[in-house]
């Protein structure tokens, strides 16, 4: 089997950190984000993954081909000269996907994360005989997005309704599709809708499906919900694999460190907390909410809450982060500084507070 994950492009909703590397391959719980997901397609059998890209694809390719070695799977780049939307991208790696056989392909939106049930969306995939085969999950304020309508017992999707004024559903595109090889013979080469223009005409042909999403699900690409999706895939872990989580009588939670990290006496770790490799955690620090990845060193005391702390940064004595601030990578901040949501870019060095939500170039 195959896949295509849409990468897209500059990662701007999270940026200081994609001014570093290309969002797929900013940390989330300790691996890339693209990392998550190419591991789950590679356990039910996916065998080459096609990165749809526009942006930096040598640094992707590069970064990756130790996962490649290590997986034992092929991962290639599709390279945009242009933006191509949600669609287009697979009219241009049409090559890769089509490959003679009807054999049905992934197609991922990179920013998603979730506890990708891909076996059983082949079983469901295989069950109804239909074309493609979305994945959507329940949210509470589906006014908020486009909502699929769809029959309950069978799944076939009847039709789309964008940001709805009134109740029709509460169920929307989670981003996960698999999809029979038949579907790259209705999109063009050029930039296209897959969720507004694509998938309607499947629908109204009827054949395209909708699975309810197990799980936890979220889109992770921008700051709040790249912390909320941290907690819930911690959570995850604690129910499904729980020995990979941090425990000790400074730990309150889910938090998730690296063998290789330090932590000194006196701490409080927790909850939903991911310690990147070669941290250092000194004595009397308090952390929660928050993401602290590799090589960055806390000085004692500190305390950082709601915030994510970026490579081979540093956070002085007594020092307080909070409030959604995120250091790009490299940025020191001195003793006794506090930043109430500031936005700092890569290699600088923080010597008065942020009192107020603020970029610091």
């Amino acid at each position: 089997m195959k896949a295509l994950i849409l990468v897209g492009g500059f990662g701007t909703r999270l940026r200081p950190l994609t001014l570093s590397v290309p969002k797929p391959l900013v940390c989330f719980a300790n691996k890339p984000m693209v990392l998550h997901q190419i591991e789950a397609l590679k356990e039910v059998g996916v065998t080459e993954v096609v990165l749809a890209i526009n942006y930096q694809p040598e640094i992707m390719l590069n970064y990756l081909k130790e996962f490649e070695d290590k997986l034992h799977i092929k991962i290639t780049c599709s390279r945009e000269s242009e933006p191509l939307g949600t669609a287009g991208p697979l009219a241009l790696a049409r090559a890769n996907l089509a490959d003679g056989s009807s054999e049905p392909f992934f197609v991922l939106n990179s920013d998603v994360i979730s506890e990708y049930p891909f076996a059983e969306l082949i079983k469901f995939h295989k069950s109804h005989g239909g074309e493609a085969t979305i994945m959507v999950t329940k949210v509470d304020e589906p006014s908020k997005y486009g909502v699929v309508v769809m029959e309950e017992e069978t799944g076939k999707v009847e039709k789309f309704v964008e940001k709805p004024k009134m109740f029709v559903g509460n169920k929307v595109n989670a981003g996960i599709y698999l999809l029979n090889p038949s579907v790259l013979d209705r999109i063009e080469l050029k930039p296209t809708s897959i969720e507004k223009e694509i998938f309607p005409n499947i629908a109204a042909d009827h054949k395209l499906y909708a699975m309810v999403l197990p799980g936890f699900w979220m889109d992770i690409g921008q700051p709040k919900d790249y912390i909320i999706g941290l907690r819930l895939y911690l959570d995850s872990l604690r129910k499904k694999s729980s020995s990979k989580l941090a425990v000790g009588s400074n730990i309150v939670g889910n938090v998730l460190v690296d063998a290789s990290a330090t932590i000194g006496e006196g701490c409080l770790i927790g909850p939903d907390v991911a310690i990147g490799p070669s941290c250092v955690v000194e004595s009397g620090v308090r952390l929660s909410s928050c993401t602290v990845m590799r090589g960055v060193h806390i000085k004692k005391h500190a305390c950082i809450s709601s915030s994510i702390i970026g490579w081979h940064s540093s956070v002085g004595r007594w020092a307080r982060i909070e409030n959604m601030t995120i250091l790009g990578e490299d940025v020191h901040v001195s003793d006794e500084i506090y930043s109430n949501g500031g936005i700092v870019l890569p290699h600088k060095e923080i010597k008065s507070s942020i009192l107020k939500p603020e970029i610091v170039m």
